[in-house]
């Protein structure tokens, strides 16, 4: 049987979590196919989603899963004051809805700190994987402290792909954004970061919790 999870997130540029959420499953023992869903809310009425305990009903309502995936940046505020805010919302939405169990996926500051850290996967997300030209990736322990890695990656995009100015004009870079994870197969390195060893620790815990862990590992 297949373990379905459902993403909850601001929009589709968050997407690129589905692979670092497949491959954590994977990692802590899910062996089960699974099923990964983002919950596209945006064919909604924009004061039926307003809130986050209502996209969290209408994610539920529309995506049925076993296991929901909340995602908040944290931007400029504490990740506690983030995990507290969704723990809110997750308490209005239960009583509501039939709640699955929740884990909270809060990036530091965004989620595109976590696509920062392979070369090789940003380049093919180019569309100029055997580009030569050098990109200098920040060091993974600065990547918590970076003010706006959205800007730092869309910079590397189109330093890696090689185009003119002109060309350039053509080059859709929030859709190269979203394949950078496509291409990564090991996001260990990542585990060196507070937010992201948090959301391992917790979503082992559900895994253990609701059973889905092979018991030979």
């Amino acid at each position: 049987m297949a373990l379905r999870y459902t993403l909850i997130c601001d929009g589709s540029s968050d997407t690129a979590l589905l692979p670092i959420l497949d491959w954590l499953l994977n990692t802590n023992g899910v062996t089960n196919d699974i099923q990964s869903e983002w919950a596209d809310l945006s064919r909604l009425r924009p004061g039926q989603t307003q809130k986050l305990d209502s996209k969290i009903c209408w994610g539920l309502k529309l995506y049925p899963c076993d296991l929901l995936f909340i995602h908040r940046d944290a931007e400029r505020e504490p990740r506690e004051n983030r995990i507290n805010e969704v723990n809110n919302a997750i308490q209005k939405a239960a009583q509501q809805v039939q709640m699955v169990p929740p884990v909270c996926v809060i990036p530091v500051r965004m989620t595109e700190a976590w696509l920062l850290f392979d070369e090789a996967s940003i380049r093919q997300a180019s569309g100029n994987p055997n580009g030569s030209g050098s990109l200098s990736l920040p060091a993974i322990s600065d990547l918590e402290g970076l003010p706006d890695p959205k800007d730092i990656l869309y910079s590397l995009l189109k330093q890696a792909s090689g185009l003119n100015m002109r060309r350039l004009k053509a080059f859709y870079v929030a859709e190269r954004a979203r394949r950078v994870t496509r291409y990564i197969k090991d996001f260990s390195p990542l585990r060196s970061l507070p937010a992201f060893a948090a959301l391992e620790s917790d979503l082992r815990n559900v895994i253990v919790q609701s059973m889905w862990r092979n018991p030979s590992i």
